[in-house]
């Protein structure tokens, strides 16, 4: 049985969350990726696999080598999917700020 990773949870973890903003810069290798980071590269690579799996990154074979690069697409389906939500909060802060403004204390 082959389990699909949430993609909200993969970006919910700041690691994760912090790759994802390195490869969008460049694409690296699992080694460039890791160097950026204290932790182990066991714990990296883990991190990379499930970004993978949510296709997040996509691995690209050179020789020997892994690049993986940002998923761009993938990214706007998230951002896509958030956007009614931003747009709902932005009109609810607004109100809330125009009453705050025309409240008069008494």
């Amino acid at each position: 049985m082959n389990l699909r990773r949430d993609v909200f949870q993969a970006i919910a973890d700041p690691t994760r969350r912090a790759i994802l903003i390195l490869v969008a810069t460049q694409s690296m290798t699992a080694g460039a990726i890791a160097s950026n980071f204290d932790s182990a590269r066991p714990t990296i690579s883990k991190h990379i696999q499930i970004l993978t799996e949510c296709e997040l990154l996509q691995p690209e074979q050179k020789g020997r080598e892994i690049i993986y690069h940002l998923n761009g697409s993938k990214i706007k389906e998230i951002a896509d999917f958030i956007e009614p939500f931003r747009k709902m909060w932005d009109d609810r802060f607004n109100k809330l700020e125009a009453l705050m403004k025309n409240y008069k204390i008494k």
